[in-house]
C-alpha cells in the first residue's frame, strides 16, 4: 500500500540557474572602494555587523543589502559636495557573506542535519549521503524539499526511501542555493 503511494507522479521543481542574479553585499564582506584620481579617498572597507562601511569625508553609508553599482552610485552622490565629477567603483575583495547564501541544508530524522556549502551538480541523495542517511526514526518517503520560486517556498515530495533502497530517482532533484530538505519522524 505504501509504495503505491510513491509511484504517483511528481513533479519536479523548476530548476534556476544556480548563479545569483546580482550579488548583495552583505556583513561581514570586505570591500575595495576605489575613487578616480582620489588614492587618499579609496580604501578597503569591511562591511560591519551593522552593515555600514566608513569611508573619509561620507561618514557611515549603508552596505549591506545593496548591489556595488547601487553603493557606488550612492557613494558618488555623497561626495559631489567634495569632489568635482566622483568616479567611484565598487569590488566585493572578500563575498564572506556569500556563504550563507550558497548553502543546502538538511534537517530532522537523519543522522547528522547539516548545513553544507552548494555545489554544481549537487542532488539529493548527495545531501542526504552526507548527512549519514535516515535515521531509524525517519518516515523517509514523507521527505519534503523546500525551494523559494519567484519569492514563494515551494513544497515537493521527497520519496527518500524509495530512493535509497529501490533506486527509483524521481525525486533525486538537483539542488539549488537556499534548499532545504527535510525528513520527519514517523509516528510510533
Amino acid at each position: 500500500m505504501l509504495s503505491a503511494c510513491s509511484n504517483t507522479p511528481v513533479t519536479p521543481p523548476p530548476q534556476t540557474t544556480a548563479v545569483l542574479d546580482e550579488y548583495r553585499i552583505g556583513v561581514g564582506d570586505s570591500l575595495r572602494i576605489n575613487v578616480w584620481r582620489n588614492a587618499e579617498l579609496s580604501s578597503e572597507v569591511p562591511v560591519r555587523p551593522d552593515g555600514m562601511v566608513s569611508l573619509p569625508l561620507v561618514g557611515d553609508i549603508k552596505a549591506a543589502g545593496r548591489t556595488t553599482a547601487e553603493l557606488s552610485s550612492a557613494l558618488t552622490e555623497a561626495l559631489t559636495d567634495y569632489v568635482r565629477n566622483p568616479q567611484v567603483t565598487v569590488i566585493v575583495t572578500n563575498p564572506s557573506s556569500s556563504d550563507f547564501q550558497r548553502r543546502v541544508r538538511i534537517t530532522g530524522a537523519v543522522q547528522s542535519p547539516q548545513s553544507v556549502p552548494y555545489r554544481e551538480g549537487m542532488t539529493v541523495l548527495d545531501l542526504v549521503l552526507m548527512a549519514g542517511g535516515p535515521n531509524e526514526f525517519a518516515s523517509a518517503n514523507k521527505a519534503k524539499l523546500y525551494r523559494r520560486v519567484e519569492g514563494e517556498v515551494k513544497v515537493y515530495p521527497i520519496y527518500l526511501n524509495d530512493l535509497i533502497e529501490k533506486g527509483q530517482v524521481q525525486t533525486n532533484y538537483p539542488l539549488q542555493p537556499s534548499d532545504i530538505v527535510t525528513v520527519p519522524e514517523r509516528a510510533f
